[in-house]
Order: structure tokens, then sequence, then C-alpha cells
């Protein structure tokens, strides 16, 4: 599984980078076959917050998306990926049943 990063109107330090990485390694453990995440951080406008989306790519399936805003970057990071974790659970469950 890759992982990516990025800023928009927002520098990534590493802290952050590290973070979100590590939030979203935990990713797999529902759905294996999850290929890319794409985690996009950005400043709000006039200093109002950051916003955070995530774009889940998994295999035989549209891709999931979450999204989160907050005025601790760290928080939206941590809301984004718990928001995922339970999309990619709920499709897994999905499979199950049927």
């Amino acid at each position: 599984m890759r992982i990516n990063v990025v800023g928009k109107h927002f520098e990534v330090t590493e802290p952050i980078r590290e973070h979100a990485e590590k939030k979203a390694e935990k990713l797999p453990r529902h759905f294996n076959f999850v290929q890319l995440v794409t985690i996009r951080l950005s400043k709000e406008p006039h200093n109002k917050g950051f916003h955070v989306e995530i774009v889940c790519d998994v295999e035989h399936h549209n891709d999931f998306v979450a999204s989160s805003s907050g005025t601790d970057m760290y928080l939206a990071i941590d809301d984004a990926v718990e928001k995922i974790d339970r999309q990619l659970a709920s499709f897994k469950e999905r499979l199950k049943d049927g």
C-alpha cells in the first residue's frame, strides 16, 4: 500500500507527515485490498482552520472518500482516518453478508 501526503496552500512538516502516515497504515486491517491512500491537507482561508481529505483507492471498487475540518490539523487527520476506517469496515461486512 502506498501513502501520499499532499499539502495545498500548506507546507506539510515532517511530524504532520509522520502522523498522517502512521494513522493511514492502520487502514488495511479491515480490508486488505487497499492500494493507495492519498491524504490532502489544506489550510482554510483567513486562518479559520484546516481541512483534511482522504481518498482511499481499493481494488474492484470505487474510491472511498472522507473529509474533516478543524482548528487542529492532528485532530482533523484523526477524524478523517476514523471516518474512512468505518467505511472500509462497513464495506467488508457487506461483502461477507452478501
